[in-house]
């Protein structure tokens, strides 16, 4: 193996995914690419697919034949997804049978729009499964209240689930409660602990954007680019707190993994800071670190391979305190930040499919 920044990684635990997709870098060998330098997975949400397919002519001939075909418009966006992640799922198939299913993972989030139909969202999720079709890929499902039970009853299906827009420490234990509830309840009817795969992904430069703001319009800029990091570390504390309990231990002896802390949303976006701060600092075992194109050229670049976690997690909790004694509560924040995702999502996947409704008149109109 090379000892690329990314090969290096993940000979400390954290793989590196790519979070982004389109067909045209599946096409053109930059994702293989990155994938022989050592990248291990890949994200992607509504707003990723909303870039890639409403700026671009990539998907047009497509969109056209399914629409003459007699595809409506979810269909085709459905068509387009999903052929874009089995493309580049079936590129990660080398990675995911060499690593032992640790990782080669590409991820696809069921319709935002269904956030709060559990049933639905449940029945959308063992749908898109089944129409993928391959071990190494994963269901995202927000991590709202309804999300859990469908993080629970995708994992009792024998589903992979990425749990995204987790934000608080709070959020995150009810996601690793719902995985476990999920391993236990595929035990009982007797399934395979040792095929279903899980990451939590936890979002972090978003939560410094908000805060340092504030902290600045306050004239506290001396705690500002530390609250992030802090949550993060707080985060990665539960997390070997719970897969070191003895609940988990007597389903690990079932074959069951433990559910990866996957970092989200760790491009920097505030120039005073490293542009792989959100990488650097938070380098530890037994995580995946997702990274806008930018960000893994920047580590690609200029990487460094040095373990950051378990961290200092009193100075962390420390943090957090001192930002609720000066006036802002981590916690609230991480509360409004998901409810904004969710929206954002919404508007994106909204957007996505007025795009695509627009290119078949244009198109049909030819």
């Amino acid at each position: 193996m090379s000892e690329t920044i990314l090969n290096k990684l993940a000979s400390l635990g954290q793989s590196l995914w790519i979070d982004n997709i389109s067909r045209s870098i599946i096409e053109n060998g930059q994702l293989k690419s990155l994938i022989d330098q050592g990248l291990r997975g890949q994200t992607s949400n509504p707003t990723i697919f909303k870039q890639a397919i409403s700026s671009s002519n990539d998907y047009d001939q497509k969109i056209q034949s399914l629409n003459e075909a007699g595809k409506n418009t979810f269909e085709i966006y459905d068509e387009l997804t999903v052929q874009d992640v089995a493309d580049a799922a079936d590129l990660f198939k080398g990675v995911y049978e060499k690593t032992k299913g640790l990782d080669g993972y590409v991820s696809l989030e069921i319709n935002p729009k269904l956030g709060n139909e559990f049933e639905t969202q449940l029945k959308e999720g063992l749908r898109l499964w089944k129409k993928l079709n391959r071990r190494n890929v994963m269901i995202k499902v927000p991590a709202t209240k309804n999300g859990m039970q469908v993080v629970e009853g995708l994992i009792a299906e024998g589903v992979n689930v990425n749990t995204t827009l987790i934000f608080s420490a709070e959020q995150y234990a009810q996601v690793t409660w719902a995985y476990l509830k999920g391993l236990k309840r595929l035990q009982d009817k007797g399934g395979d602990l040792s095929k279903v795969r899980s990451v939590a992904s936890i979002f972090v430069s978003r939560i410094d954007t908000t805060i340092d703001k504030w902290l600045g319009d306050n004239h506290l800029s001396e705690l500002q680019g530390q609250a992030a990091v802090a949550n993060s570390l707080i985060v990665y504390h539960k997390f070997q707190q719970t897969f070191a309990t003895e609940e988990f231990k007597l389903l690990q002896a079932k074959g069951a993994h433990t559910q990866r802390v996957l970092f989200a949303s760790t491009g920097t976006k505030d120039p005073k800071y490293s542009d792989i701060k959100y990488v650097t600092e938070l380098i530890g075992y037994d995580t995946v670190n997702t990274l806008p194109d930018k960000t893994l050229q920047a580590v690609l670049d200029h990487g460094v391979a040095q373990l950051a976690l378990p961290g200092n997690v009193a100075r962390a909790q420390g943090i957090v305190t001192t930002l609720r004694e000066k006036g802002i509560d981590v916690g609230i924040v991480c509360n409004k930040l998901l409810e904004e995702g969710l929206l954002a999502f919404e508007k994106s996947f909204e957007e996505l499919t007025a795009s695509i409704e627009e290119k078949t008149k244009k198109l049909c109109a030819k």
